[in-house]
């Protein structure tokens, strides 16, 4: 269906894999469609942790829409089961993928609000029959007012990092020394980050993948510069999923990250502190001691990594009437499907358009900023989200709402909110009962798996 030529565009909100994949499905169907991406190149969030691996293959990577539109222009897709680096997937895949949307992108162009022209959130009358407002800021001081028909914010978490503090703000003493607390997984290959960790004591604060990586990444180091050393600060306890699925993960790649890090502890390079969460960071010296809500205080580190997750920046949505869960900070009708209180073993059931709709008709938060909190995430389940979104915004209701979406199993029992409670692993669910083994430090470590 084409859209008259006097109706505004929809416009997407971030040159990143979902939000470039969402304009790809919406120039399919013939709809007008205008990216807004702050950074000066697509993939600007991807291209920062572009020293990471992905544990997913390209198999899963590209979406199918983007391949259709990149066909043409002799674009040829990497060999389908290897694993990129956020850098690979940026400049093979992401980069290109924007270049044929060439037509379609605006560069260095920051959303800063967004809401229905003339209509604050409210007022009710002949709110939905006006267009969508959208306020951008340029690097040079330049602002304009874009109208759209609709809005999908594909921008993300990257910008907003969770804090230290144990209890969701910043601990005591956290932004005094930021210099040397880092929000990013380290890039050990660049001279600057290696020196900043090469022989020194660093705590690594987390649980997810991230975390994995970095400790991963500081026993290689340990390797090569002795006395490199690091202390895992987890604010839970040890337990069979801490380590993520193993071998029984369905995306090996994922659950060899986790194998690495537990190595990392096995063979000394890591000390694990558990239940400890973070209210004070002290100041002695050159370094950092973190101490914890229960009067626990860690040994000092020359440097702090945390890695507790993202949060989305709903900062500049103030003015639309989003239905969002008061926990996730996702879609209200989505994060039952997503919450990591209650999923176990990676089960995320199908989701579309209808799973992302707002009280504010027309608005779609999609990609990791529609899991808000969540940190189960993957690319494949953003690429569906769009594809029903298109359609839906297309007026194709048939196929936007034939949503199939399988995802890998985790491997993994139990979610977030239950690891502190011994009995969770004794719960039966999924999980046979689970054994005990030794890790490095001598604390007892049980093991289930799905």
């Amino acid at each position: 269906m084409n859209a008259p030529a006097t109706t505004p565009p929809t416009v997407v909100i971030g040159a990143g894999p979902i939000g470039l994949a969402a304009a790809a499905h919406l120039t399919a169907r013939g709809q007008d469609v205008l990216v807004l991406e702050a950074g000066r190149h697509a993939a600007a969030a991807v291209r920062a942790w572009g020293h990471v691996r992905l544990f997913s293959t390209w198999s899963e990577l590209v979406d199918p829409a983007a391949e259709k539109l990149l066909a043409p222009t002799g674009w040829t897709r990497p060999r389908a089961d290897t694993y990129p680096t956020g850098a690979d997937w940026a400049q093979q895949y992401l980069q290109p993928l924007a270049d044929a949307l060439s037509d379609h992108m605006r560069y260095d162009s920051r959303v800063t609000g967004v809401s229905r022209s003339g209509r604050d959130r409210v007022v009710d009358a002949d709110r939905e029959k006006q267009p969508f407002t959208v306020h951008v800021q340029h690097s040079d001081g330049g602002e304009e007012r874009l109208t759209a028909a609709a809005v999908i914010d594909a921008s993300g978490t990257w910008s907003l990092p969770s804090p230290l503090g144990g209890d969701g703000l910043p601990a005591l003493g956290e932004d005094a020394s930021a210099d040397r607390i880092s929000y990013r997984v380290p890039d050990l290959s660049n001279d600057a980050d290696r020196a900043r960790y090469a022989g020194r004591r660093t705590a690594v604060v987390g649980s997810g993948a991230s975390a994995f990586t970095a400790l991963a990444l500081l026993a290689d180091l340990a390797e090569d510069s002795p006395g490199t050393r690091a202390v895992w600060v987890l604010r839970r306890g040890i337990s069979g999923s801490t380590f993520g699925g193993g071998e029984a993960d369905q995306l090996p790649a994922r659950g060899a990250l986790g194998l690495r890090a537990k190595a990392a502890v096995d063979d000394g390079h890591a000390d694990a502190v558990t239940g400890f969460r973070t209210t004070v960071v002290e100041r002695e010296g050159d370094e950092l001691v973190l101490v914890a809500e229960d009067g626990r205080r860690l040994d000092p580190v020359d440097e702090v990594i945390v890695l507790t997750g993202f949060r989305p920046d709903l900062s500049f949505l103030t003015e639309l009437r989003l239905g969002l869960d008061e926990r996730l900070q996702a879609p209200v009708a989505l994060a039952p499907l997503i919450d990591p209180n209650q999923h176990s073993c990676g089960t995320v059931h199908p989701h579309g358009h209808r799973e992302l709709s707002h009280p504010e008709h027309g608005v779609h938060l999609v990609g990791m900023k529609s899991y808000g909190r969540a940190p189960t995430f993957l690319a494949m389940t953003g690429y569906e989200q769009v594809r029903s979104v298109a359609a839906a915004l297309a007026g194709d209701l048939d196929s936007a709402d034939r949503v199939e979406l399988t995802l890998p199993e985790t491997g993994v029992c139990g979610g977030s909110g239950l690891f502190d409670d011994p009995r969770s692993e004794q719960a039966g669910g999924c999980c046979a009962a689970p054994s005990v083994l030794q890790i490095g430090t001598g604390t007892p470590v049980s093991t289930g798996g799905c």
